[in-house]
């Protein structure tokens, strides 16, 4: 399985792309799916989910292929094991680690990191169908949670733009246009 996940922006439109090929045979299938609103990490993440849950056959053995050090790193290190002992406590995306964490239980998986752009195949194929995932028009939601997360985000900003403009005008004895946001 190979595997890559991109966005633009980070948060952003992004998208995934998985290559599965079976050794010895010239089966080949390709799976793609883009996100309006996620992270390049979340998508490398859910690029491997997708793979594994593509498998048909139970103790599955397989190599996952992943320029992600994020995703390699943890499984390989161990790291994610810690955090699910931990609940995933201050770790991002654990809707996705807790996800992986059951598919990948159910068969014998290996990794191997290959680095992202630098004439790997089917690693550049994964790269071109993610991109494409994230450039379609109709991008799907990605877990409502995070999205809410983000949101919550820039919300805070806005809360704070708005003190800030309460204090200019206080301080300056001046108002902004409510239709605007312009001086008046």
């Amino acid at each position: 399985i190979y595997t890559d996940g991109a966005s633009k922006g980070n948060p952003g439109p992004g998208g995934y792309g998985v290559v599965m090929e079976m050794v010895g045979t010239p089966y080949k299938k390709e799976f793609f799916e883009g996100f309006r609103y996620t992270t390049n990490n979340r998508m490398e993440l859910l690029a491997v989910i997708v793979g594994l849950e593509k498998l048909k056959a139970p103790k599955t053995s397989v190599l996952v292929v992943s320029d992600s050090k994020y995703v390699v790193d943890s499984v390989e290190k161990g790291w994610v094991f810690g955090w699910e002992k931990k609940n995933f406590k201050d770790k991002k995306n654990p809707d996705l680690w807790m996800r992986f964490l059951k598919i990948y239980r159910q068969h014998n998986v290996k990794f191997m990191w290959v680095k992202g752009h630098n004439s790997h195949p089917q690693n550049e194929r994964c790269d071109e169908l993610a991109v494409m995932a994230s450039q379609q028009k109709n991008l799907n939601i990605d877990n409502k949670s995070f999205v809410k997360l983000e949101k919550s985000k820039h919300k805070g900003i806005q809360n704070n733009l708005n003190n800030i403009k309460v204090l200019f005008e206080k301080e300056f004895q001046i108002s902004f246009s409510k239709r605007t946001n312009r001086l008046t």
